[in-house]
């Protein structure tokens, strides 16, 4: 049997990211999922790196310049997947007074928003900040936040994790636990094969997100006060509504705020929602009374209104909150906590995390592992506050410079397709390009630059095994090829795993 330092069940953000901090301090790190890592709240974000400017409303100043903080460090360490953005938010008369709005964004300045650009007040009447705009909007505001493909930033702290030393167990579930002495032994099932394995650890971080709750009580017998609140959030996917690179933040008169994102270049992705669940018995996916209110919503802003048959993709994640009391989903706070069952050094521990946010998972991972450190003879210190990802090795993270060099280096390689790549894969795209000289050494090309040699990297690098793993999280080519060509990757990918 083997035997590690911690296991950690849940191979979303926060799970990866405690993976890689503890590694990193000498820990033997194993990390299981039942599912593909990030399939689920962690691949369905908004995708946004920010502080939370609407968290200001709830008095949450403490969690908006913490995650003002992260943003900057994420900025740093992934130029690839993450960078800055520039947001737009138009003035709707009857809603917030124009003075509080500016008021609010000052202070969102002061927290350390400013770090990117200050905030300032924009003429809707004509580009490129009136973009798309429906006429009677004229005034608004500009500042800057940032954006992070969700999806990827799993991928490569996994990456990472497993570099320093943590094994890491796709598909595999734990299906039973029970303190051995000074360890916890535990049995784990793989979901494809259905064999079983047992393992030994000392410690157990619970970070399974929506099903977090559901591990505590149901594989550890815990207790627990509070508990989560399931709140599903919903996207869709339309055709660009604007030109220009920004980003819109509508206000609207429920008091919720409706991001308008530039995505995958020829795409506007809307959200989001928030529907309140009693259980994850199903899969979660936007409902048709979700779209319409997304549809409705981006409508009241933009020149030319959108409708449920302009989607060409939807999704929906469930954000696990901890349960604060509070009575409307908008208003639950998106900070987190940690409970801890076990008292060092002789009684092995459980924790289970509950809420966070993608802006703020390095910094809980941190906690996580400090909370940890007193059942551990190895006491490494916190290291992870100016660490790189894997790809974000980038002179100065400046990636439009670090793509000039990579034209120079790849001359063969179409224009478009080289620039997907290298936000996929930074400076790792030399390794997966490898001895290529050509585009016929990229094996063969299923559209939208999503090559073969690229799918073998995502399986054997990246632990994809379908077709869904590649399409909508390792990438999001799925957006860009037809049915035909999706089968195709389908058809590759099933050879590729006999």
């Amino acid at each position: 049997m083997r035997e590690f330092d911690l296991l950690i069940i849940g191979g979303g953000v926060n799970g990866a990211g405690i993976a890689r901090d503890a590694a990193g301090r000498g820990l033997k790190v194993v990390l299981a999922d039942k599912g593909d890592f990030g399939g689920a709240t962690s691949s369905a974000s908004s995708k946004l790196v920010h502080g939370g400017l609407r968290y200001l409303g709830y008095y949450e100043f403490g969690l908006v310049r913490e995650s003002l903080a992260e943003r900057a460090r994420l900025l740093r360490a992934a130029p690839h997947i993450a960078w800055p953005l520039d947001f737009v938010l138009p003035w709707r008369r009857g809603l917030r007074p124009r003075w509080l709005m500016r008021l609010g964004l000052a202070f969102y300045d002061f927290l350390g928003a400013a770090e990117l650009k200050r905030s300032r007040s924009v003429d809707l009447r004509g580009p490129p900040w009136g973009a798309g705009l429906a006429a009677q909007y004229t005034h608004g505001f500009a500042y800057s936040d940032g954006w992070v493909d969700d999806a990827r930033l799993v991928i490569l702290t996994l990456r990472a994790a497993g570099v320093l030393g943590a094994k890491i167990l796709p598909r595999t579930e734990v299906v039973a636990a029970r303190r051995e002495g000074p360890a916890w032994r535990v049995k784990l099932r793989d979901t494809g094969s259905g064999l079983h394995q047992e393992i030994a650890a000392r410690a157990i971080v619970n970070v399974a997100g929506p099903w977090a709750e559901e591990v505590a009580r149901g594989i550890f017998g815990l207790e627990i006060d509070g508990g989560l609140r399931l709140v599903q959030g919903s996207h869709i996917v339309v055709p660009r509504v604007h030109d220009g690179k920004h980003a819109l933040i509508l206000q609207n008169p429920d008091e919720r705020v409706i991001f308008i994102l530039p995505f995958e270049r020829d795409f506007s992705m809307i959200g989001t929602t928030e529907m309140h669940l009693d259980d994850m018995s199903h899969p979660p996916q936007a409902s048709v009374e979700e779209i319409k209110y997304l549809c409705r919503t981006a409508s009241d802003y933009l020149a030319k209104p959108i409708t449920p048959d302009n989607v060409r993709w939807s999704f929906a994640g469930v954000r696990p909150l901890y349960d604060d009391g509070s009575t409307e989903a908008k208003a639950i706070s998106r900070d987190y906590k940690l409970l801890i069952d076990g008292s060092p050094p002789s009684v092995p521990p459980v924790l289970t995390v509950f809420g966070g946010k993608l802006t703020t998972h390095r910094r809980l991972s941190e906690k996580v592992v400090n909370k940890l450190i007193p059942w551990f003879r190895r006491k490494g210190g916190a290291w992870t506050d100016a660490a790189i990802l894997p790809g974000g090795e980038i002179p100065g993270a400046d990636f439009e410079m670090f793509v000039v060099g990579l034209e120079k280096s790849y001359p063969w390689l179409p224009s478009d397709h080289l620039h997907a790549l290298a936000r996929r894969h930074g400076s790792l795209l030399p390794a997966l390009i490898g001895e290529a000289k050509a585009i016929a050494g990229m094996g063969q090309h299923f559209g939208a630059g999503l090559y073969e040699r690229e799918l073998a990297w995502f399986v054997e690098k990246e632990w994809a095994q379908t077709a869904e793993d590649v399409l909508w999280r390792r990438s999001k080519a799925g957006l860009h090829l037809s049915k035909k060509q999706r089968d195709a990757v389908a058809e590759w990918m099933a050879g590729a795993l006999k």
